[in-house]
């Protein structure tokens, strides 16, 4: 059954949301135009993360206190490895795709409850780039997922920290909001001496129908998918060696 899933995940992205001509479908069909940036303003909730910023950050505080022990991006998504092969990008996963991180979850419960609030929210996590850490250039394969970052730690100076999507080049800022398409080319530098932050999640895009039904089976076929089931078993087990050594 798992196989079955997967290849009809993979078959869905290839022939549904990656081909360039249903790429631009999604695009026409699209609630929030087809751009690589979008307005936050277009998205309510996002002024509700940016009013509580400082909130979701004292809880940041207290996970990066023991941020060596936080699970490397490839640790817990082995697809990851090829942007993520060092222990460089740090994660701290509250949700993915139906998955809920409990434990992580409950150690951060004002970030929490303003999670549960945002309508289609499939994964959240705090993103913590190390000092000197690039994400090499990549795109994502799932047009219909919009992402967005909130700058929670943001070190100087700008252009220092950055992320280039298609041809702009864009700087993250504490308290606001960053949102784009990740199927245009994009990477990410931290040049500084200082951690950078963001909260970071994957919102499933508004589309016309029948086009948000498709989307709606896509998403559902994922959080089913042996790649997902793969990360929650990596987190588990990550989380019991965190909870024997943290005793937490």
């Amino acid at each position: 059954m798992k196989n079955l899933i997967d290849i009809v995940v993979k078959n869905l992205e290839k022939t549904v949301l990656k081909d360039a001509w249903l790429e631009n479908l999604v695009g026409k069909y699209s609630l929030i135009g087809d751009s690589a940036f979008f307005d936050p303003q277009q998205f309510p909730w996002t002024q509700e993360l940016e009013a509580n910023w400082t909130v979701i950050r004292q809880e940041l505080e207290q996970v990066l206190q023991d941020v060596d022990e936080l699970p490397n991006f490839q640790d817990i998504s082995k697809r990851q490895y090829r942007i993520a092969n060092d222990n460089l990008w740090k994660t701290y996963f509250f949700y993915a795709f139906g998955f809920k991180a409990t434990n992580n979850c409950q150690r951060c419960p004002q970030t929490t409850k303003l999670l549960e609030k945002i309508p289609g929210m499939k994964v959240a996590f705090f993103s913590i780039l190390a000092p000197g850490k690039h994400i090499p250039e990549h795109r994502g394969k799932h047009k219909g997922i919009i992402r967005y970052h909130l700058g929670l730690m943001i070190p100087e100076p700008q252009s220092a920290c950055r992320i280039r999507i298609a041809d702009k080049v864009a700087y993250w800022e504490e308290g606001k909001s960053l949102m784009f398409d990740d199927t245009f080319y994009h990477e990410a530098w931290n040049e500084t001496d200082d951690y950078r932050v963001v909260l970071f999640l994957d919102i499933a895009r508004p589309l016309r129908f029948p086009l948000s039904l498709v989307n709606w089976l896509v998403n559902n076929l994922i959080a089913a998918s042996p790649i997902i089931q793969e990360a929650k078993t990596n987190h588990e087990q990550w989380e019991k060696r965190f909870q024997v050594t943290s005793n937490k």
